[in-house]
């Protein structure tokens, strides 16, 4: 039950991501869950134990997991976009 709660709030946050990046026609369903799932692990490892909390990856899911998730999701696309592109737009 944890992995698939981990896939549609994973999704939700690609997409918000997505939207916020302005990528959203250029990528898929599938990319938005890879993005938001890769994005809540980058931000789980990085800037949890920073702030402190719990990573949405360890099956609590809280405002703050949830928003520290779309900042990894959002960092993640615009590293992609330097690559991509050449820019972050």
């Amino acid at each position: 039950m944890g992995i698939i709660v981990l896939l549609v709030v994973g999704g939700l946050i690609g997409w918000v991501a997505s939207m916020i990046m302005r990528t959203n026609g250029q990528q898929g369903i599938i990319l938005n869950i890879v993005v938001g799932i890769v994005g809540a692990l980058l931000a789980g490892f990085i800037i949890t134990p920073l702030i402190g909390g719990s990573p949405i990856t360890s099956g609590e899911i809280s405002i703050q997991s949830v928003l520290v998730s779309l900042v990894g999701a959002v960092v993640l696309l615009a590293i992609i976009n330097m690559f991509r592109r050449g820019a972050v737009r």
